[in-house]
């Protein structure tokens, strides 16, 4: 059966649905969104030089997807990623080859010496990555906690001295404090492409104006009136919470303030309705995942992270 691939269509709500659909079948331990897909898309930073592509069957129907871009906030410049997932009904008629083909065109074009990729750790995917010239790196587990049966830990009461609980959305009016403290965070977050937060704006129109970002969900605490840790919450509007990112600046750490905003925003997310939360950890996360298996969180999947060396064309 032959199999097309074409970019996905701005403002086109058949195909960002057809993508949601897709990433649901092939990760469903992701909180993926139309509106999302469709803000991811038209937000982008032009010099990421995002595509978003969708693979069709004979009959037109989405079997795949894939997002290809440049890491333009990473200090090493020709840094490119590329993420192809292929709906596992429809497995074996090319797709990820296809997907995998226009999205590394698409890198050289755009002066990307490197592609790195995430790949189910699953044998399959491993060695359709390997057969393709990419070289395993590191690892990263998908976690989920039942929340309609976890037995979440009480809020201290009272808290400690000086430590107050903000939902996100309490940032509404200047936010720039959380993106410092983002700033910080992922800058020790384990990684194979760095990224500096260096663009309050830029950050503004991509991470906290994502709708996924659920900020009434998300938990801020504050010792002393300043921020020391956060929780960001994502949801998908009905029953499944994610935590993007927790992070406690350096100078808070050790005080146990992750566990305390995640245990606020995991309660006030189940007393919302939401029956499922999933998060993720680098493997070499330690501290996070114990974290999280602390909260009862198991691990449900694994990625690898594959890293290819692209061959671009001189003249």
């Amino acid at each position: 059966m032959t199999v097309s691939i074409r970019d996905l269509r701005p403002g086109d709500a058949s195909d960002t649905e057809a993508v949601v659909r897709v990433l649901r079948a092939a990760l469903p331990f992701m909180i993926t969104t139309a509106r999302g897909v469709a803000f991811q898309l038209d937000s982008a930073h032009p010099d990421k030089r995002y595509r978003l592509l969708l693979a069709e069957n004979g009959d037109g129907l989405a079997i795949g997807t894939a997002q290809a871009g440049i890491a333009y906030d990473s200090p090493e410049p020709g840094q490119g990623f590329v993420n192809a997932y292929v709906d596992p009904a429809h497995r074996g008629l090319g797709a990820g080859t296809g997907l995998l083909r226009a999205a590394e065109e698409h890198l050289v074009a755009e002066g990307a010496s490197d592609s790195y990729a995430w790949v189910l750790d699953e044998p399959a995917h491993r060695a359709f990555a390997e057969r393709r010239g990419y070289r395993v790196g590191r690892s990263a587990h998908f976690l989920r906690l039942d929340l309609t049966s976890a037995a979440l830990p009480a809020l201290p009461d009272p808290l400690p001295a000086g430590v107050e609980l903000r939902p996100g959305s309490a940032f509404a009016a200047d936010p720039r404090p959380l993106f410092e403290a983002d700033a910080e965070t992922t800058l020790d977050e384990p990684g194979d492409v760095q990224a500096e937060f260096d663009d309050y704006e830029d950050w503004v129109r991509h991470t906290w104006n994502n709708p996924n970002l659920d900020k009434d969900l998300s938990t801020v605490v504050l010792v002393d009136g300043s921020v020391a840790a956060f929780t960001a919450a994502q949801s998908d509007g009905a029953t499944r919470y994610g935590s993007g990112m927790t992070g406690t600046l350096r100078a808070f750490r050790g005080r146990g303030l992750a566990k305390l905003a995640k245990t606020d925003s995991l309660r006030r997310a189940r007393a919302a309705g939401y029956t499922e939360a999933f998060t993720g950890n680098d493997t070499g996360n330690a501290p996070m995942l114990a974290v999280n298996q602390w909260f009862g969180y198991e691990i449900c999947a694994t990625e690898t992270r594959y890293a290819k060396k692209l061959e671009t064309t001189r003249t």
